[in-house]
């Protein structure tokens, strides 16, 4: 697929996924990163892909990129390159995503377009182009994934806990090692980088991941639910999360409050998550538009005890000028005021109380909610963190 060609420098972006629909974070960062790089760029995206992409999807990206290659993975191989992966003390991640076909073309590609840059999303992609010398390099490592797979592994029965912590060791020395191979790497929060195990880690460039204007305009829709938490529902971070909220926050609050109500929201909910709906909980799947489901509540909450990064789900609950309640983990990577721009909790106790509190005083809530909408607009917004994306590729000529 092609767009307009013009004079502008090649940047060749390679994915593991194909950036469209926006159900998950990383596509979400990658689709507004390609949009604003299109002002400086001539983009070549390449992107491997589980499931067939539809057109409209296609055509959503067409008008920002010069060609788009998207490459199936054959399923049969899926496990062979992961086992081999595994075999070889590599990240079994990295193998799953990983096929020698795509890399043999993806090579064809390169040397077709001869790119004045390459930047890679995750080092799930690292391995179709690593080697290619012939032009600059990022690596936006987005998470420490090593981390989220620690977490995983704490939280996780006997044998999947030795399989976990066995993949957190694989990406903790796949991330250190990966780094040399590229001139410029990004990260999504200074939390994650700290977590990267290279003794250069200092020079990674922090790039925050944003929210897009249209959040920033509040939507006139009548209040529906007390509580809302949003999210790809099939992320285990967040089924846990709503489980959390659904099966220790919310029971007592209701007993107390009858009438309470609870919004669990995201594409792909998982059957545990589903299983959850009833007694004032009400779990809906995928949405064309997010900003109902902050509309319609009071409060957010988002229990995010697992994974790393910077929570997307966060930054555009403020945005919609809706108080946020969180726990820490969440938080040191969003370096928000407590008790200003936002509320901690990090027990069943502290999220209840805390969400007493603001059921009771709407004023304190209107005044965290207007506060944390200022920060997110003073330091989120795509076009501000995409502006400095673009000055770290083009760093070196």
């Amino acid at each position: 697929m092609h767009s307009s060609n013009t004079n502008r420098p090649k940047l060749v972006v390679v994915l593991s996924r194909f950036p469209y629909p926006l159900e998950k974070g990383d596509k979400l960062r990658a689709y507004h990163q390609i949009k604003s790089l299109a002002a400086t760029f001539s983009i070549h995206l390449i992107c491997t892909t589980e499931k067939q992409v539809a057109k409209n999807d296609l055509e959503k990206l067409a008008s920002f990129c010069t060609e788009i290659k998207v490459y199936p993975l054959k399923k049969w191989q899926i496990p062979f390159f992961s086992l081999f992966y595994f075999l070889i003390g590599k990240p079994i991640q990295v193998g799953y995503f990983y096929q020698h076909w795509i890399y043999k073309n993806i090579q064809k590609q390169l040397q077709k377009i001869q790119p004045d840059y390459i930047y890679c999303q995750l080092i799930r992609t690292t391995e179709y182009v690593k080697n290619y010398h012939n032009c600059p390099k990022t690596i936006d490592y987005m998470d420490a994934l090593s981390k989220g797979m620690e977490r995983r592994s704490e939280l996780s029965p006997y044998f999947q806990k030795l399989i976990f912590r066995s993949e957190s060791n694989r990406l903790r020395d796949y991330e250190r090692s990966i780094f040399s191979y590229f001139e410029q790497h990004t990260i999504i929060s200074e939390q994650d980088r700290n977590w990267i195990s290279h003794p250069d880690k200092k020079n990674i460039n922090l790039i925050f991941n944003g929210v897009s204007e249209r959040f920033f305009s509040e939507i006139n829709i009548k209040k529906e639910y007390d509580l809302v938490f949003t999210g790809n529902m099939n992320y285990p971070p967040n089924i846990e999360a709503a489980k959390f909220i659904a099966t220790e926050i919310f029971p007592n609050l209701k007993r107390k409050h009858p009438t309470l109500t609870c919004l669990i929201s995201g594409a792909n909910p998982a059957e545990s998550v589903q299983k959850l709906a009833g007694n004032g909980i009400t779990v809906g799947g995928w949405v064309e538009d997010m900003r109902e489901s902050y509309s319609k509540s009071r409060i957010f909450i988002a229990p995010m005890m697992l994974g790393t990064g910077l929570q997307n789900k966060l930054l555009e609950a403020m945005a919609m000028g809706v108080p946020c309640v969180t726990t820490s983990l969440a938080n040191n990577a969003l370096k928000a005021t407590i008790n200003h721009q936002i509320c901690i909790a990090n027990s069943v106790f502290e999220f209840q109380e805390t969400i007493e509190m603001l059921l009771k005083n709407p004023t304190l809530g209107l005044e965290i909610a207007r506060n944390g909408k200022e920060y997110v607009y003073e330091t989120f917004r795509w076009e501000k963190q995409n502006e400095l994306l673009t000055k770290i590729i083009d760093k070196i000529k």
